[in-house]
């Protein structure tokens, strides 16, 4: 299944437990997205010099990158309320109307999955983004009339991991919209020391690093290896995660030295071996690997497209030199892959 897998971004009930007592409170705790950070910087100091509320934000990247967390920091740091809800629980108006109505004044609303309201709820947003207030319908019938309630002022946060699922009007409503991006190796360090400090786990720089270097540049990643490394360590060394302790945790979990699992290495290898290094359709690939579409596109292929390890072409997938190499294959002379826009060199093969 691919939610039991170490390196699924996405999170499980175990991450949601531990992650609460991990995240940071503040904006300098928050460690690497430094662009972001400090543009937050910024409008948190200009908000509350002007005694206003934060504007609409919106966060959007790939999952497990620190966008609830961020939610929580700007919370803290304006000194007011986090209500925390996600596009699939709000199934209904009246649910949004629900939570609205229970805001006080500068409270922080985060929407998490927020591509996933329906439209009827997005109709009820509208307003209260815009105007603060909140549009009710009450009778039905020749009898029934538009009621405006107004609310007080607060702010939106959203996070998406598909910005283009967003409706443009709904898209608009965010003032401030921030990508977040994959960490660097040298942050990663930095998160996994900082998370073993937490957690009371005896750890070097360099058994941190090595974690860090391995976590595909996703904290959330990179906590659930910690977690599986200190338990190795206590089983199998002497408690404490140094380089050779973390290399051979990780060898056993199968986890690479570029952060890829066994079946990332199963799907670049279907492409190799199964279409002769692409290019193959998204779905056909999904047929091939027994796996969803949704979940090659969302969860195995924004990494591997990072590394360079795949080409998206308009005729479908297609394994790069470097998947190749990664996979200790030789590389054809003459492939498609050099150059997928040229159809005289595809009809060669």
């Amino acid at each position: 299944m691919d939610d039991e897998r170490l390196v699924n971004p996405n999170p499980n009930e175990d991450d949601q437990q531990v992650e609460k007592s991990l995240r940071p409170r503040r904006l300098v705790e928050f460690i690497g997205q430094e662009k972001v950070v400090d543009q937050l910087k910024i409008a948190i100091a200009a908000a509350k010099g002007r005694g206003e509320p934060l504007d609409h934000t919106l966060f959007y990247g790939p999952p497990g990158l620190g966008k609830t967390s961020l939610a929580g920091v700007i919370a803290n740091e304006m000194g007011v309320n986090l209500k925390i809800t996600s596009g699939p629980a709000i199934e209904r108006a009246g649910d949004l109307a629900a939570v609205l109505t229970n805001l006080q004044k500068d409270d922080v609303l985060f929407i998490d999955e927020v591509h996933r309201l329906n439209r009827a709820v997005e109709e009820v947003l509208y307003p209260a983004m815009e105007d603060f207030a909140l549009d009710l319908i009450v009778g039905k019938g020749p009898s029934a009339r538009n009621l405006r309630l107004n609310l007080p002022r607060f702010t939106v946060i959203g996070a998406t991991t598909r910005l283009a699922l967003l409706t443009s009007p709904l898209r608009d409503r965010f003032v401030s919209v921030h990508r977040l991006v994959f960490y660097s190796d040298e942050a990663m360090a930095e998160i996994v020391s900082r998370s073993a400090r937490i957690l009371g786990m005896p750890s070097t720089d360099v058994g941190s690093s090595e974690i860090g270097r391995r976590a595909r540049g996703t904290p959330r990643i990179a906590n659930r290896l910690l977690r599986r490394v200190r338990d190795y360590a206590q089983v199998v060394a002497d408690g404490t995660i140094d380089l050779e302790v973390a290399r051979a945790a990780l060898a056993t979990l199968e986890i690479d030295e570029l952060g890829l699992d066994e079946n990332d290495r199963r799907l670049l290898k279907a492409i190799v071996e199964l279409f002769n290094g692409g290019p193959v359709g998204l779905s056909t690939l999904a047929a091939a690997l027994a796996e969803e579409v949704d979940a090659i596109e969302d969860v195995y292929e924004p990494f591997l497209l990072q590394l360079g390890f795949l080409q998206r072409t308009p005729r479908g997938r297609i394994a790069t030199r470097r998947a190749y190499e990664h996979l200790g294959l030789m590389y054809p002379e003459r492939y498609p892959g050099d150059d997928p826009s040229n159809p005289h060199q595809s009809r060669l093969w």
